[in-house]
């Protein structure tokens, strides 16, 4: 399929969900399940907790789509709805104290790599669980569900420019953790 045909028939199972199919919402789960997971994991760092959060975060969607306005708002609203569920849950825990340093680090060209190989990639998604849960959000809705700057800022319900400058700051904060991860 086409990415307008992929579009639409998202937006038809959307719309079917609203009239009560459930297996349309059975598709929608199979369809965005995968990419919430790992968004959920990466954000909680921990596998068996994302399992009841996203049973939650489903429950959520299949209770409140009937209210869903606009079918191509979809991704943002359920990854909204995940981002909440998280951050409440991240709340509930002990939080953990960032070293400012991490946001302080400034790559030079020397540092920055032109090839990028399957071992960098898996070395990106270890060093993941080592950044601030915001700098891991922001990257993981970037780069891995590749939202756009103006969805990522109805996910978390901030302006552009502050997803733009949070994207930044996070970049360089994974920068410096891989370069730690490279030296020890």
């Amino acid at each position: 399929m086409t990415d307008v045909a992929d579009r639409l028939y998202r937006n038809l199972l959307i719309l079917r969900c609203q009239a009560g199919d459930r297996l349309a919402f059975e598709e929608l789960v199979a369809g965005y399940g995968p990419g919430l997971r790992y968004f959920v994991e990466k954000m909680l760092r921990e596998s068996h907790a994302a399992e009841d959060l996203l049973q939650e975060v489903w429950l959520d969607v299949f209770r409140g789509i009937a209210k869903l306005t606009n079918p191509q708002a979809f991704p943002a609203w359920l990854y909204r709805i995940a981002r909440n569920r998280v951050y409440a849950e991240l709340r509930r825990r002990r939080p953990r104290v960032w070293p400012a340093d991490e946001m302080d680090f400034i790559p030079n060209e020397e540092t920055r790599e032109a090839n990028f190989t399957a071992e960098d990639a898996a070395r990106v998604h270890a060093v993941l669980d080592q950044l601030a849960p915001e700098h891991r959000e922001i990257l993981l809705l970037r780069f891995i569900e590749e939202m756009s700057y103006e969805d990522i800022a109805r996910v978390t319900d901030c302006q552009v420019g502050t997803v733009k400058s949070r994207l930044h700051y996070a970049k360089r904060a994974l920068r410096r953790m891989m370069e730690r991860s490279l030296c020890l």
